[in-house]
Formats: C-alpha cells, structure tokens, sequence
C-alpha cells in the first residue's frame, strides 16, 4: 500500500466505507484526512480508523496528494469552489464519486483542468463488495490512475471505461442494478411465504440463493445464459418457471427498466451541471 497522504471531503457511508478498506490494506491512518462539518461523523471516524479530522475543506487539502470527493452533488459546486485555492498550486489529483457530476463541471469550479478521476460506486462498496467504475480526464497520467484504481479498490471491482458518456450506461446498470436485485428478492421472499414457508426460512433461502448463484456466475468461465441452461432441465420445474417469466415479456422489461435509468441519469447530469 502506497501512503499517500489522502483528504476525504466529506465523511458519510461511502468514505467511511473506503476508508476501512485502505486501513484494513495497510494504509496509515494518520495520513488519512476527512472533512466533515459534523462532529458526530468526526468522531465516530477518528475513534474507529484513528484517521486525522477537521471542519475545514480547504484545510484539508493543503498538503494532500490525493482529494477524494465524497459529498452530495447539490453540494459539489459550492464545495468545490472553496477547494479551488487551496488546491491551485499543488495540483492533487482529484478522484469524483459524486453521482451525476459531470468531470467538466468539476474541472471549471476548480478553477482549471485538474488531473480528475470520477468513479461510480454502488451500495455493495460500503461492504467492500461494490461495482466501481471508473473514468479518467486526459490531464491524468497513468501513475495517477493507478493510484485512483488503488483507493476505489478499497471498495470492491473496479474497472475503466473510455469514454465518460458511458457513465450514465454504468449507473443505470450496477449503480442501480442492486435495487434490481433486491426487489427480485422481495418478490421471491413473498412467494415463498404464499406457498406455506415459515418467513424467516423464505427470507433465508432466498438471500443464500442469490448469493450462491452470484458465486457461481463470478467463479465460472461459463456465461449466465450457459449456467441458466445447466440448471433448467428439460420439462422440469425450474423450465415451467422460466416459461411463465419470458411469456411475461420479462427481457422486455428488464431493458426498458435500464434503458429509463440511464436515460434519467443524463438528465440528472444536465440538471446538476447548471446548478450554481
């Protein structure tokens, strides 16, 4: 583990979550700094990870060699406005997980082309189980996203894409793609209590099949489509199931359902920019 010294501006579920990775990874606390107007949030960290607290945004980054944005993006122009000064002549390199902010409007209310990094996590990193995909401007070097690759990490996959207008692709389809997956849950757990199960059993069974077959899809050279049909035999139960689904029209579904998602993340993202 590299021992940067790292400023987290902001120190909700998503630094914390970061933050517990990089340590458990063998990063010093001490050159950990997260700003937070909260105290509660100030404490709760320092008495957990040991990490540096502080009040001041522009404090915070004074000195650090890597700024990672973790506040809410109604909050990301007026926070990075106040950054801009303090970061003007050391440069850090500033890694983005802020929802929907484009890496343009970041750059401008910093006051310039910053070496920019923005990620797209989802819930699963704050249990170091995320997606985290990620993009960089051109003004960062390979070094630079190395070291990005190496703090996102912390939460889970990471993987890059080229272009910046895949973003919205990502979010609609692993930034959101959990609440997919909890409701299938949902309705499974619900199915199961209808046909007599004891709820708690339904409730189990349902999460250890989810899990079990998110183990088998990561652990096989075998595609979705290929273990979907190793399972399903010929006139049996899980094959009548699987009628019932694709008579409803459920691949349909499933990518209209995607299809909005990231049409509504790119106008989200148009929304946020021109907020001042």
């Amino acid at each position: 583990m590299t021992q940067e010294t790292i400023a987290f501006i902001g120190g909700g579920n998503m630094a914390t979550s970061l933050i517990a990775g990089l340590v458990a990874d063998g990063q010093d606390p001490q050159r950990l700094i997260v700003s937070d107007p909260e105290k509660d949030k100030r404490d709760a960290l320092l008495s957990r990870f040991g990490v540096r607290t502080i009040d001041d945004n522009a404090g915070a980054v004074r000195g650090a060699d890597l700024v990672v944005l973790c506040i809410k993006p109604q909050m990301a122009a007026r926070v990075c406005r106040e950054l801009a000064l303090a970061m003007e002549e050391r440069r850090p390199l500033v890694v983005s997980v802020m929802a929907g902010i484009r890496e343009r409007s970041i750059q401008q209310w910093l006051g310039g082309s910053a070496p920019l990094v923005r990620a797209m996590p989802n819930t699963p990193a704050m249990i170091q189980a995320g997606a985290i995909v990620l993009h960089a401007t051109p003004e960062t070097s390979a070094t630079q996203r190395d070291q990005a690759e190496t703090i996102l990490r912390a939460g889970g996959l990471t993987r890059w894409v080229q272009n910046e207008e895949q973003m919205d692709a990502v979010t609609a389809l692993s930034g959101s793609g959990p609440a997919y997956f909890f409701l299938l849950m949902e309705i499974l757990e619900q199915a199961g209590a209808d046909l007599g199960l004891d709820p708690e059993n339904a409730r189990l069974l349902t999460i250890q099949t989810a899990l079990g077959a998110a183990r088998m899809a990561m652990e096989s050279d075998d595609s979705p489509g290929e273990l979907r049909e190793r399972v399903t035999s010929p006139g049996g139960t899980t094959e009548r199931a699987l009628d019932v689904l694709e008579e409803g029209g459920v691949r349909v579904l499933v990518t209209r359902a995607v299809n909005a998602a990231c049409e509504r993340s790119s106008e989200l993202s148009r929304i946020l920019a021109e907020e001042r």
